[in-house]
C-alpha cells in the first residue's frame, strides 16, 4: 500500500516521535510510506477564485510548496495526516495542505485515513477530530485510526508502541 503522511509541524520535536514509530510499523509490514513535511513547507490558503474548476482543470492558480505534495494526494491508497495542536486546531501549515485540496475536490486513490494528533494539554482535539470526520466523509475515505498523544505521552513507549501497532496492521 501506498501511504503518504502529511506531518504539519514545522519544528521536530511536536510531532517526529508519533510519525517516526508510524513509518517504522508501515515499513515492517512492507507498505511504502513518503513523509511529507506540510509544517515546514510554504503553502498559501486556498483563495476560492475557483480558477482550479474554472480554467485550471484542477491545478491552482498558487505555485508554491503544494505542488511538491500534490502528487501524494493523488497517487496515495491512504493518507495520514500528523499535526500539534496549536491553540484548539491543527496547525495553520496544515490547514492551509488540507483545504487546498480543494482544486481536485478528493484524492483519487485513497480509501484509508488516519490523523496522529500531539498536544501538551488534555482535552483540545474536538476541532481538529471534528475537522478530520468531516474531511474525510465528504472524500468518502474510511477512517482507521485517531491517535492523541498529550505531554509526555508523545513520547513514551506505550504511545509510540500503540501507533507502530497500528501501523504494521494496516
Amino acid at each position: 500500500m501506498k501511504i503518504a503522511v502529511f506531518n504539519g509541524s514545522p519544528r521536530k520535536q511536536n510531532t517526529s516521535a508519533l510519525v517516526d514509530a508510524f513509518v517504522e510499523g508501515a515499513n515492517e509490514a512492507g507498505h511504502d510510506v513518503e513523509v511529507y513535511q506540510v509544517g515546514k513547507m510554504k503553502i498559501a490558503g486556498c483563495l476560492g477564485c475557483e480558477y482550479c474548476h474554472t480554467k485550471g482543470e484542477g491545478s491552482c492558480v498558487q505555485k508554491d510548496d503544494l505542488e511538491k505534495i500534490m502528487p501524494a494526494y493523488k497517487e496515495a491508497d491512504m493518507i495520514v495526516f500528523a499535526s500539534p495542536i496549536y491553540y484548539f486546531t491543527m496547525t495553520a501549515q496544515m490547514e492551509a495542505a488540507i483545504q487546498r485540496v480543494y482544486c481536485i475536490g478528493k484524492p483519487a486513490k485513497a480509501n484509508k485515513a488516519a490523523l496522529l494528533l500531539s498536544s501538551g494539554s488534555p482535552g483540545v482535539y474536538d476541532a481538529a477530530v471534528a475537522q478530520f470526520k468531516a474531511y474525510m466523509n465528504y472524500a468518502d475515505i474510511n477512517i482507521t485510526e485517531i491517535i492523541t498523544a498529550c505531554g509526555d505521552e508523545n513520547k513514551s513507549e506505550d504511545k509510540l508502541a500503540e501507533v507502530k501497532e497500528f501501523a504494521k496492521s494496516l
